[in-house]
């Protein structure tokens, strides 16, 4: 399946690439664009204007389309929804102090490279997060 997402990616883009692709559909294909006019009519548009799996009732698109395919039950995910949500419309909801760093590595992620590149790299970085997480859901506590 497609998927379009607006081009120049960080932190919410990123995220929610890494979610569809590991969670929801494992043959995504993602397409970068410029203008929302611009999404192929056979892609689901996510992180943009007007999309449905976009920002809505102050939650940032990752945490939309995790309840849109319910997945709020994984601690994992909801511990990065956190700190995708503070990086991105940062109004400080969640006490996620991972999130300046986050984003800052995304953003820099952004300016060596094009969409395609900085996704093949934040992959593992949310793949490396979720890991995390997960461990410190199963431990009750952060892991040494």
């Amino acid at each position: 399946m497609k998927w379009a997402t607006r081009a120049g990616i960080h932190i919410d883009r990123a995220a929610c690439a890494w979610l569809i692709g590991r969670f929801i559909d494992s043959d995504a294909e993602f397409v970068y664009v410029t203008d929302p006019a611009h999404v192929p009519a056979d892609a689901t548009p996510f992180d943009m204007r007007g999309a449905e799996l976009g920002h809505h009732h102050g939650d940032c698109s990752f945490e939309t389309i995790l309840r849109v395919h319910h997945l709020t039950e994984d601690p994992a995910l909801r511990r990065i929804a956190q700190i995708v949500h503070e990086a991105d419309p940062e109004d400080e909801r969640f006490d996620a102090p991972e999130a300046p760093g986050l984003d800052v590595v995304l953003r820099g992620l952004s300016m060596t490279g094009d969409d395609t590149r900085t996704m093949a790299v934040a992959g593992p970085v949310f793949d490396g997060l979720y890991a995390y997480y997960r461990h410190a859901a199963t431990l009750g506590r952060e892991p040494a």
